[in-house]
Order: structure tokens, then sequence, then C-alpha cells
């Protein structure tokens, strides 16, 4: 069986020991990967360290000019690597462009968009203050080296979030894949550093063990983290201790209010994507959906047709739209969840049981009569259930909105997009949607408040977040 290797200053790099990548359709062992040593973490971050210099010296539109050059290489490998996605993460391989089945080959045409915007951007000289006395200008340098930690659930356009903009601004990058989907991952930094100067991509691979030792290691100058909030704040220590700043990504349990004006019909397949996308294992899809009581039969009804029409299985199938749930963890915390709603006397609408045989699938469920404090509507589920909860006042709604710690994303669904506005305005959390959910956009900052993390990704203020001012003050 193949193993593959981690790229480390250019060279494809193994080790002694080794783990299986399981295919969660199938139950099938797809390939091995390494566990990198400790000495191997230090490698990288070394190999990283010499390279950065040069690359941050090189002239910003030779680093533009290579950046786009990656968006070249994603493009020409898609093919392959949407199979390592659908093979290792179980997203069905679905189509491409905004308008396709948000599958594996959508996941790659979203890393060629999110290569190319940062390739497209600038930084240019600000000038904070001038007068007859004085001059005073920012410029952005990068940090140095960037430690990436990246998911299962995005597991190649998130590793593109931490490494595009990093290299864009003349940082270089070690990164660590989810032990999850490790493989799709070290193929893609593999082709991409092909482009690249030896050294200004690297990645190790393991269990959290080899994460903690990059995030912990005194050579590295920032850090980027999508993933759970325990983990977060472990990663949050561990920078503390060297001062490394970080920007934080920690899922959410985000709020969709719908007002008692908003049409169920126009808005139902807006709704079940904004809750289903990637099975439900999207950090900013609706977990909790608050529906006006005029409206709450009628939504719950628009919902479970669709659900019950959408095809789930294997995702390297013709035709499949849902794949499975990731790995077991995940798959048992849903059981588990459902399980907790069913024994506090919910209803079921639809699904509600593991549909058995080979792999970790788990029906589209809808679930009723919950209210706030019970665990399925308070704990991120992470996977393909939605818990529908009626309320009669907006301002109730909103308050149960923000009384969890979560703040990632929320979206209101109205016909009157001012009054929708208003009720925006009032939610905390760090993007409000209206009429739509979870549609990020890679020219527009996107990030979390409270428990879902600090700090922003995308866009300008996304390409800012992995350099740092200097001001250069002139007296005249």
């Amino acid at each position: 069986m193949k193993t593959y290797l981690n790229t480390i200053n250019g060279q494809p790099v193994g080790s002694d020991k080794s783990f299986e990548s399981i295919n969660p359709a199938t139950g099938e062992v797809l390939a091995r990967a390494p566990i990198s040593t400790q000495a191997q973490v230090s490698e990288a971050i070394a190999a990283a360290r010499a390279a950065q210099p040069g690359w941050a010296a090189r002239p910003d539109a030779e680093r533009k000019a290579l950046t786009m050059k990656i968006a070249d290489v994603i493009k020409q490998n898609a093919p392959y690597l949407a199979e390592w996605v659908t093979r290792e993460q179980g997203k069905p391989l679905g189509g491409v462009g905004p308008d396709q089945v948000p599958g594996a080959r959508f996941e790659l045409w979203g890393c060629e968009v999110w290569t190319q915007v940062p390739a497209s951007l600038d930084l240019p000289v600000e000038v904070a203050f001038e007068d007859d006395t004085r001059r005073d200008e920012v410029y952005r340098k990068p940090y140095g080296v960037i430690a990436a930690i990246a998911p299962w659930n995005w597991p190649l356009l998130i590793a593109i979030w931490q490494i595009i903009p990093s290299i864009r601004a003349g940082n270089t990058v070690v990164l660590k894949p989810s032990e999850y989907t490790t493989i799709g991952t070290l193929e893609l930094v593999r082709l991409i550093s092909e482009v690249l100067p030896k050294g200004v991509v690297n990645t190790v691979s393991g269990p959290g063990e080899v994460g903690s030792w990059l995030v912990s290691d005194p050579g590295i100058d920032k850090i980027m983290f999508t993933g759970s909030g325990p983990t977060g704040k472990k990663i949050a220590e561990a920078a503390a201790r060297n001062m490394v700043p970080t920007t934080m990504e920690l899922g959410g349990n985000d709020a969709a209010i719908v007002l008692p004006d908003a049409d169920p019909k126009a808005m139902a397949m807006g709704l079940f994507w904004g809750a289903f996308l990637n099975m439900g294992q999207t950090c900013a899809c609706a977990k909790r959906l608050y529906v006006h009581e005029s409206l709450f039969d009628q939504t719950v009804q628009a919902l479970k047709e669709i659900a019950q029409a959408v095809p789930m299985g294997n995702g390297m199938d013709d035709g499949m739209v849902m794949g499975p749930i990731q790995n077991k963890m995940q798959f048992d915390k849903v059981v588990a969840l459902v399980e907790s709603a069913k024994q506090a006397g919910a209803t079921i609408v639809c699904g509600g049981n593991p549909t058995g045989g080979p792999g970790y699938f788990y029906p589209l469920t809808l679930v009723t009569g919950l209210k706030d404090g019970a665990r399925l509507v308070d704990e991120e589920q992470f996977g393909p259930v939605l818990p529908i909860i009626k309320y009669s006042s907006v301002d109730d709604a909103v308050a149960s909105a923000n009384r969890l710690d979560a703040g990632l994303g929320a979206s209101v669904w109205s016909s009157d997009l001012e009054a929708a506005r208003r009720v925006a305005s009032r939610i905390q959390a760090g993007t409000v949607w209206i009429n739509q959910h979870g549609m990020i956009h890679p020219m527009v900052p996107f990030g979390g408040i409270k428990g879902s993390g600090y700090g922003v990704e995308f866009g300008i203020d996304g390409l800012k977040a992995v350099t740092q001012p200097q001001v250069i003050s002139m007296k005249k």
C-alpha cells in the first residue's frame, strides 16, 4: 500500500511510522501517510525560516505572478485532487462553479478562486498622517514563518485560505493537515511546491501531538487555526507562551431567524443549503433555525420535501448530492445528540436513525419540539441534523440567537430587507447574512467573535492579517 510523503524544503520526506487514511463512505483503507517526528517538525520550520527572507525580498509583482501560477496548477490538477477529497472527506464529486452541487469539484474551484483573489490584491503604502512638519507612512511587513493547522471538513480549501495569503504577503508556511484528511492536502502542497522556491510551503502530518510541536516551536511567528474550540484554547495557550499572534476560526452554532413576513417556499432551498452544505459539516452552517409561529408548519414542510428528495451515498457514484459524516467520532456525536432530543420529547420530522451498512451515513434529519437549553440546540452538532424552534416574538428570537458563546455567523430571512437589516444589526456574530446563509466571498472579510475565535480571513483585511504594520515617520 502506498505511503504518501510530506514536502519539506521542496523534497519528499517520509517517516518510520505512518497511519491509515480511511474512506468514510466504505471503510476502505486508501493509503498511508507519515507520522512526522519532532525533529522533522523542527526541520520543516528551519526550512521555512531559511527560505523566508529571500521570498519576502522578491519583487511584489513576482510573488503575485507565482501565486497566480499556483491557481493554474490547481486548475490543471483539479480532477485528481477532487477525487482525493471525495475519497478521504466523503463529499460527492458534484459540479464546478457557484451554481453547481457544492461537492469536491466545487471545493477545488474554490481553491482556484481563493488563490486568484489574493494574487490580484495589493497592500500599498498608506499615509497615516502628513502636515508641514512630518509624514508618517504605514508599510505592511510579513510576520515570517506561519504555522497553519487545517481541518477535515474542507481540507484543501481551508488549507488554501491559510497558505495563499501568507505566501502572497511574503511569509513562508508549515502546514499540518487533519489526520482524517491528510493525503489530498499533502498532494496539493506537493503540486504547488513545484512552482515555488524550496522551503516556501512545507508540510508535517500525524496526530494532534505533531500539531502541538508545530505551534509550540519558538521558530513560529504566527499561527492560523481552523477547528474546535477546545483545541483552539490549547493552541492559544501555546501561542501565549511565545507571544505569537494567532488567527482562530473555532466553529459556531449559527442561528437563522425566519421573520413573520418571509416566504417559506421562496427561502426553503436557501435555508436547506445554509444548514446542510457538506452534510452540515461546515463551521458557518445554520445549526439552529428559529421560525415565527405563523410560518412554522409551512417552513418545516418545505424543508422536509427537499431533505427527503436529496440522494445520499458514496460520493464517487454518479448523482450523489450528500455523502457520509467524515469520521466515527463525529458520527457518534450526531447520533448521541439526536438520541438526547428524542429523550427530551422532540419530534423527528424526517431521518433520525443511522442508515446502517458500511460508511458513516446518517440521513438528513429535521427535529422540532425543542427549546433553548436542549443539547441539540445548545451544542454544535456539525452534522446533517437541524433543530427547528418555534418563536412568537422577534425580540425573543434575537435573544435566543445571542444567548450562546458562539458567534461565527447568523442569518435573517424576510421579504423586507430594511426590517431584516435592523434585526441583523442586533445579532452577535462576525457575519450576519440576509436571505442567504454561509455565502462567503474571497473579497469579504470573514471571522468569528466570542467563542468562535478572533481575526479575519479573505480580502484586503485577510491579507493584512498575515502582515504586521511598520510605521516610518519622517521629519520634514
